[in-house]
């Protein structure tokens, strides 16, 4: 006499049977990695497109309208940083973010360094044959002095710190390829320097450093 199939074995070739159908009928999708969801972002954050857009119609003439002659506000930031701050820095700044003010630098070229990519010229402002500033010229310039400067440019309106970073960089990276890389490297003490830019002015600073957005240099004496 045969023995009845146990229900219970029954049971487990219904469950096996049917995920087995299951699974045949399912696309198994890859989960896209961080590094894809990462470039996503990055091809639709173009800062250096960004930057490109409003450097004539915003920055330039923000600047030219904020910025005072480097030794005026030199002078104020060291005795009033605040006033300073409100009359030629962001207002709009981070609460825990030093001034950085628009700054108009004039005067004769007393010392350069171009043998590093972080070429500088340090400039004698007031004629007493002393440098008061030190003026990046690139191609690698320090800091986000142009960025911070202006006050409609707000952390808020990016969607991390790193975007907030690369947008600051994209501004010297700018300033480099249309202005700096168009002045002269040799020969440069005893020149003259214009610049228009943007500086922070802290204790303890030797000289303050400068990044241009705009510069010229004049002819050799």
């Amino acid at each position: 006499m045969t023995k009845p199939a146990c229900p219970l074995k029954k049971s487990w070739l219904i469950l096996a049977l049917t995920a087995a159908v299951g699974l045949s009928a399912c696309k198994i999708l890859p989960t896209p990695s961080a590094q894809g969801a990462d470039s996503g972002n990055s091809s639709a954050f173009n800062p250096d497109k960004m930057v490109e857009e409003i450097w004539a119609s915003k920055v330039i003439p923000y600047l030219q309208q904020k910025a005072g002659p480097f030794a005026e506000v030199h002078a104020l930031a060291k005795t009033d940083p605040a006033a300073a701050g409100a009359k030629y820095g962001n207002p709009k700044k981070q609460a825990n973010s030093p001034w950085t003010f628009a700054v108009r630098v004039e005067g004769k070229i007393v010392a350069a360094n171009t043998q590093s990519r972080a070429a500088t010229i340090d400039v004698d402002v007031d004629g007493d044959g002393k440098a008061d500033a030190r003026v990046q010229i690139g191609p690698a310039m320090r800091g986000t002095a142009l960025r911070d400067s202006l006050d409609f440019v707000q952390f808020n309106d990016f969607t991390n710190q790193i975007d907030f970073a690369q947008f600051g960089k994209a501004f010297n990276a700018h300033a480099g390829k249309t202005v700096l890389s168009k002045l002269p490297r040799d020969g440069l003490e005893g020149r003259t320097a214009k610049v228009l830019g943007a500086c922070t002015i802290e204790g303890g600073q030797d000289l303050p450093l400068v990044t241009p957005a705009e510069a010229e240099i004049g002819p050799k004496p």
